[in-house]
């Protein structure tokens, strides 16, 4: 019987936690810096943290729920929310956050008690998950779907990621050791 409740109260916990994370990335939507083609929030260094915190079930979650939030039609996407929103050439970032969480939590958690360097490895593993699967996505509707002369690699790999690379370095390694901060008290409420 002590066993069942202590697994309900972890789940009931994690959920917590998920919706907790789900809340902080839409916050972090609405940090912004408009820089085009895509703006500079604080939304994947939450989803990272998420990862690294709550591991790849929970950390995908928790961006999964945004992302269905948002089309929904729940305005938590930097410019609004809805099923249009496929359409927009940020939309990849999006749907990426929900497998680089799951890949962040998967290389973070191979050790019960990661160390520092496996915790940024894992942050820098979502990193290019989220990249891929954003700047794919932006090639194909800056190609394939909006009028115009499209986007060629070079340039969508300079506006798309070696411009925000400065930046999501050093604030992903400031998430690296936030985690590791904070992981010790998340594993003692989690179980």
């Amino acid at each position: 019987m002590t066993g069942t409740i202590s697994t309900s109260r972890n789940k009931t916990v994690m959920m917590c936690l998920c919706a907790m994370f789900t809340a902080l990335i839409i916050i972090g939507g609405f940090i912004k810096i408009p820089i085009p083609p895509v703006p500079f929030t604080l939304q994947f260094q939450f989803t990272t943290l998420a990862g690294l915190l709550l591991g790849k079930k929970y950390g995908s979650l928790s961006a999964l729920l945004y992302v269905i939030l948002g089309l929904i039609g729940i305005p938590v996407f930097t410019k609004g929310g809805g099923l249009w929103y496929v359409f927009e050439p940020t939309f990849g970032y999006l749907v990426g956050y929900i497998p680089g969480a799951f890949v962040t939590g998967l290389i973070a958690h191979k050790e019960k008690e990661p160390s520092q360097k496996r915790l940024l490895a894992a942050a820098f593993a979502g990193y290019a998950v989220v990249y891929a699967f954003g700047m794919l996505h932006c090639y194909i509707i800056m190609n394939y779907y909006l009028d115009g002369d499209g986007m060629k690699v070079w340039p969508l790999f300079v506006n798309c990621f070696l411009i925000f690379l400065p930046k999501d370095v050093v604030l992903t390694v400031l998430v690296s050791l936030a985690a590791k901060r904070i992981l010790p008290a998340t594993q003692k409420y989690t179980g």
